[in-house]
């Protein structure tokens, strides 16, 4: 199963150190059920792109929570058995958890398909959706509308390769 698992450069550079993306369980998103169903297509690319941008949303969360990173949305797509992503059925029907699943064992970087980063011209919007998400999330739409310009950037695609050259010199 392609899961998309959410990070910050700062998460990228770590994982490119320790040789492990994550160590289980952690969250990711995948093309569930309930993802399925929220998203009504057929087509598997589409469905894909969808877990990839719920990932890219996650990403955004964990940078609200850290202003010191760079301001930079990661998604490293990764494929694991599926036996190891399951999605909670508690949460399946929670708009906020579409394709959220439980990865349950840690996954080396080396594992990994490709590297989804935003381009460098798409900071300053992501670190004003980052400072606006939490307003957002409680109904704001002024913020929302922020939150969304973050999302109209989209995370360019890198070969698992091209690894040091995101993540700097002596990271």
């Amino acid at each position: 199963m392609r899961v998309y698992v959410p990070l910050t450069l700062s998460g990228l550079a770590e994982a490119y150190k320790t040789g492990e993306l994550e160590a289980g369980p952690f969250v990711a998103y995948a093309v569930t059920p309930a993802l399925r169903e929220w998203y009504l297509s057929d087509d598997i690319e589409e469905l894909e792109y969808a877990a990839l941008n719920r990932a890219a949303l996650a990403s955004l969360r964990l940078l609200a929570v850290d202003p010191g990173v760079v301001r930079r949305r990661v998604v490293v797509a990764v494929d694991v058995p599926d036996r190891a992503a399951v999605a909670d059925p508690d949460r399946g029907l929670d708009p906020a958890a579409l394709g959220e699943v439980r990865v349950s064992q840690a996954v080396p970087l080396a594992k990994a398909a490709a590297v989804h980063v935003d381009s460098t011209d798409a900071e300053t919007d992501v670190s004003a959706a980052a400072d606006a998400l939490g307003a957002a999330d409680v109904g704001d739409d002024d913020a929302q509308f922020i939150v969304d310009g973050a999302e109209d950037h989209e995370l360019l695609w890198f070969a698992t390769q091209e690894i040091p050259n995101l993540v700097g010199p002596g990271d």
